[in-house]
């Protein structure tokens, strides 16, 4: 993949290379894939692996890996990790091609008609998301990056499985690559790739990945706690103690079940111990007792137990089984007092819940001889219902920055989240936060539209109560309700929700903004001075109603009315529109005639700000404050009555409108210069800011004024009732060039709308 270096040349790195003699040997590992392989397959027919074998080794045979071993071995470890997750044949045919299409001279149509178009798909699915790009200081990018994988996910979940492989066997040989390579190949992991191991469920590739980020973004904290941790635990002596005895009880208690121990893996500890500021000696649970049985039955059993011999802790007890987590997750939990006072966990689940917590998602594609894994029952579909609404919901979404918001704060990728229950006792989950506005569209649309309060455990509650674990949540609705208030929006917590609420007052009210967006754009063509007529019109409308994305004028008037569109944005792109088509040709003979006395054709500079008026000289220039003209803008002089010449902008809305009579009265006008007219002068600008309103927007738009040394002549603001703000302001500048950059940081301001001169 990216993360290694072909054809190495030299060793221009931070570590050595490995001897010859160190290397692992390609056929050694072949023969470990097949003998994992017949470990869960027996009786598969193992030809098709040894032809992607052979021609993989083929096409990488003059490639080396940073450590200097030949190529090759990262597609077999690759295939060697997806066989231990017992996936299926094609898995690990696309895990040993993985690299192919990327690296070598082998196309994917060749591997089409090799191998099938399965393979095919999974293995040009892995080369895309090799070709992303993640940066942490790039919030939009690594959003990108995100809603690829999510979109890769959707073709085959396969494709990550594979990808997560490759990643793990990337950081396992890590040790090869520049510190800086590390550290960055760490901390993408710990971003993107561990965060969605677990969210599909995988805790033996989740677990791993963590610890080897750790030990590259903190390794002598990683070290420590280690070493620390062996120490405590005896080298494992202690453990086997409590098995044994555990162990024990449980047959005693005539209960068949496998039990063992493990360790807390070292990034577990250490986000204990930042999250909760403590030190490693005031980590107790260190180690967890293991009781995998053959039925739900005998899980409860084993429970009643354990608790007869050890002192549990109290608010330690966790059903996972009657409350799964998001990722599939089942199993008991609960935490004991040891004979010699230590606390310690034990974690009870079947062995069919065992496989769902170490492989997840995985296990929907375990190789199986019916090929069930590639038809899946309604059960396992619904595992997958949280992937198919990511999809839907960033369908939805243009803007990179809503997205990352989305998946941080509302599909807790990254987050937690909170379990309640219905009146009939089903469960729902929701993110964390959330409030029975977001219970009630959880359960449906109507639900939420037709809500008017709600109670909570049997007490009625205000709208914007949050909800906490295990509550018991009932919705009280009313055939009289209005609808949802737009102060919702700002209480709920899920996308899901939001998008329901935006859904209703795009819908249920279309009417009523029709008629809202009529009147404003009648007002705004009234101020103007614009005949509203004229500019209606068939042709004109047209290119409008493409660029917005619009089916008719209602819909254009809805939006402007449900407050998403201005009403200028549209007025001023039909004025456009009309005049490209209505334009009256003046010659300059006609201008002079009535302009001037003067016939001589030339050009004559007037002293204001280095302006050049074409056929007048000694006569005073002044700029229109009603556009608010800067070097770099298109021009025109428009000659008054004893007040010399006016210079606007082309685009001026006066421009625009101005009679026909009054057209001979215009003259050609431009900067000496171009865009800057005179070195040091100042221009006053004006701008109109569109925005959604939030606490702190003003503090943002004044500190792109501040970073610039831009004054601030002036600045108005006023909120709407659909909680848009509009912010006029004044400022002085050089040119139109540097309006532009300033224009350009403002878009970049969470919240902005549009932007107006």
């Amino acid at each position: 993949m990216a993360e290694d270096i072909k054809l190495v040349k030299s060793t221009e790195n931070d570590h050595a290379v490995k001897n010859p003699e160190d290397y692992e040997q390609p056929e050694k590992l072949y023969e470990q894939l097949i003998a994992t392989i017949k470990k869960y397959h027996p009786s598969t027919d193992l030809e098709v692996i040894k032809k992607a074998y052979d021609i993989a080794y083929n096409a990488h045979k003059d490639q080396k890996r940073r450590s200097g071993e030949p190529y090759i071995i990262h597609p077999v470890s690759v295939a060697i990790i997806l066989a231990e997750l017992e996936l299926d044949k094609e898995s690990i045919v696309a895990g040993i091609l993985h690299d192919t299409v990327e690296d070598t001279i082998l196309t994917l149509d060749e591997i089409t008609d090799m191998f099938g178009a399965e393979v095919a798909l999974l293995v040009d699915g892995v080369t895309k998301l090799t070709q992303l790009s993640y940066s942490k200081d790039k919030v939009e990018i690594q959003a990108e990056n995100l809603r690829k994988m999510f979109l890769a996910m959707a073709k085959d979940i396969r494709v990550i499985l594979i990808k997560l492989s490759d990643r793990l066997h990337n950081l396992r040989t890590l040790e090869y690559q520049t510190t800086a390579k590390q550290y960055e190949k760490a901390r993408e992991t710990m971003d993107i790739y561990a965060p969605i191991a677990n969210r599909l469920g995988i805790s033996k590739i989740k677990i791993e990945l963590e610890d080897l980020s750790l030990k590259y973004l903190e390794p002598e904290k990683y070290a420590e706690i280690v070493e620390c941790r062996n120490m405590k635990m005896d080298g494992g002596g202690r453990i086997k103690g409590l098995v044994d005895e555990v162990d024990a009880l449980i047959k005693e208690a005539g209960i068949q079940a496998e039990v063992y121990g493990r360790m807390k893996h070292a990034f577990s500890i250490y986000k204990k111990m930042i999250n909760q500021n403590k030190t490693f000696d005031q980590i107790y649970d260190l180690f967890a007792v293991r009781i995998v049985v053959d039925s739900v039955k005998d899980c409860y059993a084993s429970l009643g137990a354990i608790h007869e011999k050890y002192k549990p802790i109290q608010g330690r007890f966790k059903d996972y089984i009657a409350m799964p987590k998001a990722n599939m997750y089942q199993s008991l939990h609960t935490t004991l007092i040891s004979h010699d006072g230590q606390p310690f966990e034990i974690q009870i689940r079947t062995y069919e819940m065992h496989k769902t917590a170490e492989y997840g998602i995985a296990a929907h594609w375990k190789y199986k001889e019916n090929k069930a894994g590639k038809n899946t029952s309604e059960k396992e579909e619904a595992k997958l219902s949280w992937l198919r609404q990511i999809l839907e919901w960033q369908r939805e979404m243009s803007d990179n920055k809503e997205f990352m918001s989305l998946l941080k704060n509302d599909l807790d990728l990254f987050s937690d989240e909170v379990y309640c229950f219905t009146p009939t006792g089903d469960v729902k989950n929701l993110p964390k936060g959330s409030t029975p506005i977001d219970f009630a569209y959880s359960i449906h649309s109507a639900v939420g539209n037709k809500m008017v309060g709600a109670k909570v455990n049997g007490k009625l509650v205000n709208i914007d109560y949050i909800i906490q674990n295990g509550d018991r949540i009932e919705v009280i609705t009313s055939q009289n309700s209005k609808g949802p208030s737009r102060d919702w929006l700002s209480i709920v917590k899920s996308t899901q929700a939001k998008s329901k609420i935006n859904q209703w007052f795009k819908t249920e009210l279309k009417e009523d903004n029709i008629i809202k967006g009529r009147e404003l754009i009648e007002k705004y063509c009234k101020s103007k001075s614009i005949v509203l007529s004229d500019i209606v019109k068939p042709e004109y409308l047209e290119k409008i109603l493409a660029k917005y994305s619009f089916k008719d004028w209602d819909s254009a008037l809805a939006a402007v009315g449900h407050g998403s569109l201005k009403e200028g944005q549209i007025i001023n792109r039909l004025v456009e529109e009309y005049d490209k088509k209505n334009k009256t040709k003046v010659t300059d003979e006609e201008i002079l005639e009535n302009v001037s006395e003067n016939k001589e054709k030339k050009l004559a500079i007037i002293p204001k700000g280095g302006i050049v008026v074409k056929g007048i000289h000694d006569i005073s220039v002044r700029y229109s404050k009603c556009c608010n003209p800067v070097p770099g803008d298109e021009i025109v002089g428009f000659v008054t009555r004893g007040r010399g010449v006016s210079i606007h902008r082309t685009d001026c809305i006066n421009i625009i409108n101005i009679s026909e009579l009054d057209r001979v009265r215009l003259i050609e006008a431009e900067w000496q210069g171009g865009s800057n007219a005179v070195k040091g002068e100042k221009f006053l600008a004006e701008i109109t800011v569109y925005a959604e309103n939030r606490t702190g927007l003003l503090g943002d738009i004044s500190k792109v004024f501040t970073e610039r040394d831009i004054d601030l002549q002036s600045l108005n603001s006023r909120i709407s009732k659909q909680g848009v703000a509009t912010i006029s302001m004044s400022f002085l500048i050089g040119g139109v060039s540097e309006l532009n950059k300033i224009i350009a940081s403002l878009k970049q301001i969470d919240n902005i709308i549009d932007i107006e001169r």
